[in-house]
């Protein structure tokens, strides 16, 4: 039996209720296939302990996790007491450039059951993976502001990007791409930033030539952003930069339905160290303590940590039972239309892994 050790930080909102139940459904797993055993380790921080030290994580927290053979995170943001920028950059951030987690792949399908605000889509219609590039872009934290306070105050962002890091997020997207409908779409905005996005377009034609397996497109964000709406089901992968990736995932969560099913994926491919494992939806403060958040996102999640971890039957086996749930209609949260609490989606999804063996 392989054994691992697991970094837990629960975070804030939400994250603190829906991590539980996201480690009930992995030791669910783990007892019924007998293949994994998890050690878990639980670390309290996010706005709480910056409140009480100043920082969102001790100053050693990456050397802290580096021997964890992954990180399962809950959510970060309580932006009516800390700066969202503070927390996110502070915590989230701070870990995916620690560890090079340049990866972030988040998946969206409409799963049976679920009404998609599209109308006329079912099950399957809606399947398809953004691979976002998670430590350049607009998110490197290049910029600063001249004369603060005055009427000349000045900011700037800078959107850096290398041939390095683009290159590999790319490649990264075609070999996903090869085991999927082997279709890929880059995703820029190329006609107005005509440097940086450009050397993605010139990176994806030179790449592309490495996969002539792979069918491939070019879009413009704008109107990949329309084409998720009006035809989901011609995208299968997309690969985008920071930004462009988040916003689109968060369409492909809305039109799957909710954002309290999304998954998501920080990783270092070549393990040198541990990846990160998330849900899309954050802390959704206006539903703290309340027992209604929707814990499907963060077990999809963990059952993408473990397909990374190498344990793929069990990885299936959780989003069999997510599936089988979700189609019967008895047990959905409030975000899907139903009335079920967050244990109560839990332990319907915990009695179908357990019938399923």
């Amino acid at each position: 039996m392989k054994e691992y050790n697991i970094a837990v930080i629960p975070g804030d909102g939400i994250g603190q209720e829906v991590t539980p139940e996201g480690v009930r459904v992995l030791n669910a797993a783990s007892e019924v296939t007998g293949e994994f055993m998890m050690r878990y380790e639980y670390f309290p921080w996010g706005c709480d302990y910056y409140l009480q030290h100043g920082s969102m994580m001790p100053e050693d927290g990456l050397d802290i996790l580096r021997p964890f053979d992954a990180v399962y995170f809950g959510a970060v943001g309580l932006p009516k007491q800390v700066p969202d920028h503070v927390s996110l950059h502070g915590l989230l951030i701070k870990i995916r450039l620690g560890f090079d987690q340049y990866v972030c792949a988040r998946p969206s399908l409409l799963l049976p059951g679920i009404k998609s605000p599209l109308g006329g889509k079912k099950y399957g219609d809606i399947d398809f993976v953004i691979v976002r590039e998670n430590t350049e872009g607009e998110y490197s934290g290049a910029g600063g502001k001249c004369h603060p306070g005055l009427g000349c105050e000045l900011a700037l962002e800078t959107s850096v990007f290398t041939r390095v890091g683009v290159e590999r997020i790319i490649r990264y997207a075609f070999q996903l791409a090869q085991t999927r409908k082997k279709h890929l779409i880059c995703v820029t905005k190329s006609n107005a930033q005509r440097y940086t996005l450009t050397l993605w377009d010139e990176c994806f034609e030179r790449i592309a030539e490495d996969f002539p397996e792979v069918a491939t497109e070019r879009m413009l964000v704008d109107a990949m952003a329309a084409r998720l709406i009006l035809r989901p089901e011609s995208v299968d992968v997309a690969v985008a930069s920071n930004m462009f990736g988040d916003i689109l995932t968060d369409i492909g969560g809305a039109i799957s339905g909710s954002l309290g099913i999304s998954p998501s994926v920080n990783i270092n491919p070549e393990r040198q160290f541990p990846s990160m494992f998330e849900p899309v939806h954050g802390s959704a403060p206006d539903i703290i303590g309340k027992g209604i958040a929707d814990p499907i996102a963060m077990i999809w999640t963990g059952g993408l940590m473990l397909d990374f971890l190498g344990h793929k039957d069990a990885a299936a086996l959780i989003l069999e039972a997510i599936k089988k749930v979700t189609g019967e209609g008895r047990c959905l949260g409030k975000d899907l239309g139903g009335s079920a609490k967050t244990t109560e989606i839990t332990d319907a999804i915990i009695a179908k892994i357990r019938e399923a063996r």
